[in-house]
């Protein structure tokens, strides 16, 4: 854990307007519910400003709309959330595997690594795998030939880089396995979440763009392409030869089907099914909440029955209309 630092130290290295005593001693981070004296908190959004008036925390990171709203020392900014990420930052600096390669490990031959590279136990890369300096394959990473990971990545334990795609030909009824011969390129400073599966192309590369953050578990197939800085939550999955724009943003459980475009700063909402192209930046959502499942059954059949419904009332405006020029 890093030293206490003052309120004053904190604004002169990151910034942002300090209000209330500068010399309030700040040892680490917390959220508004849990913090309590030598603890730094944040507010952002008018849902958690309820929890600002019994916080125990010795200062807040808020914007200005909320400034007035408590009478803790606070340092006010542009962007509480982020701010109070590098507070975080600094007094819990990141603390990644020693550089080198883990007895455990196992690398073919034409293995290209950079400078101060780690490599975790069990992890297997394939034959003239490349990966960029700085970059931390945590354990049981796997990379499969020919792909590449650039500078300061973070690949969490258990992801699959470079695993067949899904590429099948139907035949009389059988399947004809298509070659995949693409590889998977990894651009610099992203970050590959547990357990998450990208496949390499079939013919073209599969391409993850710089500063890309993908949660865990989550399934990117073959041909994709993901957008610079494009973030997305676990469980998330993007079907074959779909292309995600730059700075999008998918919540979880989203599903977004194959061969679609998908522009830049698109945001898919947790659970959204995306069967077309999205053309337009905004926030996109479709998803049914749960519910009392004798009463989703009574929507779900007036949903099946709403086209011939509308029909039927159509039907009915018709023949209003025609008996109205009739007595007219």
């Amino acid at each position: 854990m890093a030293a206490p630092l003052t309120l004053a130290q904190i604004a002169a290295r990151l910034g942002g307007r300090l209000v209330g005593a500068p010399q309030t001693l700040i040892r680490q981070v917390a959220s508004l519910q849990s913090a309590g004296p030598g603890h730094i908190s944040f507010l952002a959004g008018r849902a958690l400003r309820p929890l600002l008036a019994g916080t125990r925390a010795s200062a807040v990171v808020l914007g200005a709309p909320d400034e007035r709203l408590t009478e803790l020392p606070r340092i006010v900014c542009d962007n509480p959330h982020a701010y109070f990420a590098r507070v975080s930052q600094l007094f819990n600096p990141a603390v990644a595997q020693e550089a080198g390669v883990h007895p455990a490990a196992v690398l073919a031959p034409g293995v290209r690594l950079g400078a101060r590279v780690s490599i975790g136990a069990g992890c297997v890369l394939g034959e003239g795998v490349s990966v960029g300096d700085d970059s931390c394959l945590y354990p049981r990473v796997v990379v499969y030939a020919g792909c590449r990971i650039g500078a300061r990545a973070i690949v969490h334990a258990g992801a699959v880089i470079g695993a067949d795609g899904f590429g099948l030909a139907p035949e009389a009824g059988r399947w004809v396995k298509v070659p995949q011969i693409g590889r998977v390129l990894i651009g610099d400073d992203v970050e590959i979440g547990a357990n998450t599966t990208i496949d390499r192309g079939a013919m073209d590369d599969t391409v993850i763009g710089d500063g890309v953050k993908l949660d865990n578990q989550i399934q990117i197939g073959h041909n994709c392409r993901i957008g610079a800085h494009t973030a997305m939550a676990g469980c998330s999955g993007v079907a074959g030869s779909t292309s995600l724009g730059e700075r999008c943003m998918v919540g979880a459980g989203a599903r977004i089907l194959g061969h679609l475009s998908i522009c830049d700063d698109a945001r898919i909402s947790a659970g959204t099914v995306v069967s077309r192209s999205i053309r337009r930046a905004g926030t996109y959502t479709g998803l049914y909440p749960a519910q009392e499942h004798a009463s989703w059954k009574r929507n779900a059949a007036a949903l099946r029955n709403l086209a011939g419904t509308e029909k039927r009332q159509g039907t009915v405006r018709a023949k209003r209309k025609r008996k109205g020029k009739k007595n007219g």
